[in-house]
């Protein structure tokens, strides 16, 4: 059952689709018949994460674990709800994962949970499925994480679980997982200058000119890819490779796999090359920053000089009133 909000969004993002198709079409470089995505390759794990039809009749599921899992659903789809308590940007979970949080190679969400608790460079400890999704309001919705064994929080991690319903558990060589790697390293000769080219032929158009994305009757139908609304500098989508491989199999919108590679790495350089609400784990000094957090940032331009001006020296913390959410905190057995 979806809500009157998602009905709403879902319509007038159809619209926007409908209107923008012909020109991003026209601004392609490859054909329609040239879309490629990745394969599975041979002994990858598959799963098939339900569908909303299958939650809605599952015979096992008692009402009430029913109520919950759509619950969480309705909060993944339509996370903005949560604005001004844990969410402070425009961003929701299906910003980046796509497809209800079931597409392959969109970072589907069933993985987590049956991966999950692991250990996690990012933070440099084991992480819970709570934790992980803490991890997402706290960076990519520049907010903070409901509290752990909250309604809300126990609503996500049901929705993630009957995701993966029927999946293996601790299964790691997973299918579709992830958004499908470019590999890490940026390619000799990614700029700009390039990255603005394909944004303004390709994204622009949806995303608008100035990165800030596109709203309609008030509702977010394109998320923003800079500014004060955007993920912050301490997301994974900063990651230039974790952006080049994300635009190459989801964007443009329904039209995956149109970009090359090379479009995919320098459209990722220029997007996260632009300001963005500060990391939580800043110090004070982006520089600094970058260094002490160094396995995140390398993949990143934060504390780098762009024209001048170094990346994320600025107290800029967005819609945010602070800075480092309570709970994003180490963990440690020792």
């Amino acid at each position: 059952m979806m809500t009157s909000v998602n009905k709403v969004t879902r319509v007038l993002a159809g619209l926007w689709i409908a209107g923008i198709s012909a020109t991003v079409v026209a601004a392609q470089t490859q054909q329609p018949g040239e879309v490629t995505l990745p394969e599975a390759q041979a002994g990858q794990y598959q799963h098939q994460a339900p569908r909303l039809q299958d939650i809605e009749t599952d015979p096992d599921l008692h009402p009430e674990l029913r109520r919950v899992i759509l619950k969480g659903r309705d909060l993944f789809m339509n996370t903005q709800q949560l604005r001004g308590e844990y969410v402070f940007n425009d961003m929701t979970c299906k910003s980046c994962h796509m497809g209800e949080g079931r597409m392959a190679w969109s970072g589907p969400v069933w993985p987590a949970a049956t991966t999950l608790p692991d250990y996690r460079g990012k933070n440099g400890h084991v992480n819970s499925l709570e934790e992980r999704i803490a991890g997402c309001f706290s960076y990519s919705m520049n907010g903070k994480a409901p509290e752990y064994g909250s309604d809300t929080m126990l609503a996500l991690v049901a929705y993630h679980q009957y995701m993966a319903k029927g999946a293996k558990v601790y299964e790691s060589n997973i299918a579709g997982r992830g958004f499908a790697s470019l590999g890490k390293t940026i390619p000799e000769g990614t700029n700009d200058a390039r990255g603005k080219q394909v944004y303004e032929a390709n994204c622009a158009v949806c995303h608008g000119s100035d990165g800030a994305g596109k709203t309609a009757d008030g509702q977010v139908v394109f998320p923003p890819l800079w500014g004060d609304g955007s993920y912050n500098w301490g997301a994974g989508m900063t990651r230039v490779f974790t952006a080049a491989a994300f635009i190459k199999n989801n964007m443009p919108l329904g039209q995956p796999g149109r970009l090359t590679d090379q479009e995919a790495w320098d459209v990722a350089y220029y997007i996260n090359g632009h300001e963005r609400p500060q990391d939580p784990r800043y110090t004070g000094d982006a520089k600094a920053t970058r260094e002490q957090f160094l396995n995140f940032h390398k993949a990143t331009r934060y504390g780098t000089e762009v024209d001048g001006v170094v990346l994320g020296q600025h107290d800029n913390t967005g819609e945010k009133p602070f800075l480092k959410p309570a709970n994003l905190k180490p963990r440690t057995f020792e």
